[in-house]
């Protein structure tokens, strides 16, 4: 049995970079198989990954681009681009679509030309957009996000405060989502964590208690 994750990831752009949302539940049809599991996944300094999909294939998947990005550096002395990631694993993916690595990755970050949100789909399909949501509990973060976001301009506060309000929503009405928030931002200055206990007092704010 492919362990799978019913699950609700979120990146969107702001002013200074991208923030990255995630929750922590993993499932396997109706059982809760983590509530700690981690869904976001540094891949360098300025580049995260987030998984869903099966949780083996994710997890190889993260290993392979965290090495591949470390190789990049020792040979160029500087880091590959968000760009150059999200290629590199739709090119991955796309030579196994016939065996496929069930994985519904969003790599975001931030490079020299900027903030760059990217989903990739099992099959190599690779998309850009200003905010990209995946999993089970996506069509819930999407109608907070179609409604609060309004553009890219969004002080630090503010970002924290809709990735909050958005992964909420999820928690509330999907199942398969749930367990807690992460939240990251990354900038080209530093790649942050916020920590549980600012996140969760948030949260309370739109009706969520982990």
């Amino acid at each position: 049995m492919i362990q799978s994750t019913g699950t609700t990831t979120l990146a969107f752009k702001w002013r200074d970079g991208v923030i990255i949302a995630t929750d922590r539940r993993a499932t396997m049809d109706t059982m809760i198989s983590s509530k700690t599991i981690s869904k976001q996944h540094k891949i360098s300094d300025h580049i995260a990954m987030t998984i869903a999909g099966g949780v083996g294939d994710s997890q190889h998947m993260v290993k392979v681009l965290q090495a591949e990005s470390g190789i990049f550096f020792f040979k160029n002395g500087y880091e590959i681009s968000v760009g150059g990631v999200s290629t590199l694993l739709a090119n991955i993916l796309n030579q196994t679509k016939f065996y496929p690595e069930y994985t519904f990755p969003i790599i975001a970050g931030v490079d020299g030309s900027g903030p760059h949100v990217y989903s990739v789909d099992p099959a190599g399909g690779c998309e850009q957009d200003d905010f990209i949501s995946v999993g089970s509990g996506s069509p819930y973060v999407y109608g907070v996000m179609e409604d609060r976001y309004k553009s890219t301009e969004l002080t630090r506060e503010e970002a924290l405060d809709l990735a909050v309000r958005a992964l909420c929503s999820a928690l509330k009405r999907d199942a398969a989502t749930g367990n807690g928030i992460d939240v990251v931002a990354i900038t080209a200055k530093e790649y942050y964590k916020w920590p549980d206990k600012e996140v969760t007092k948030l949260a309370s704010k739109y009706g969520v208690n982990f």
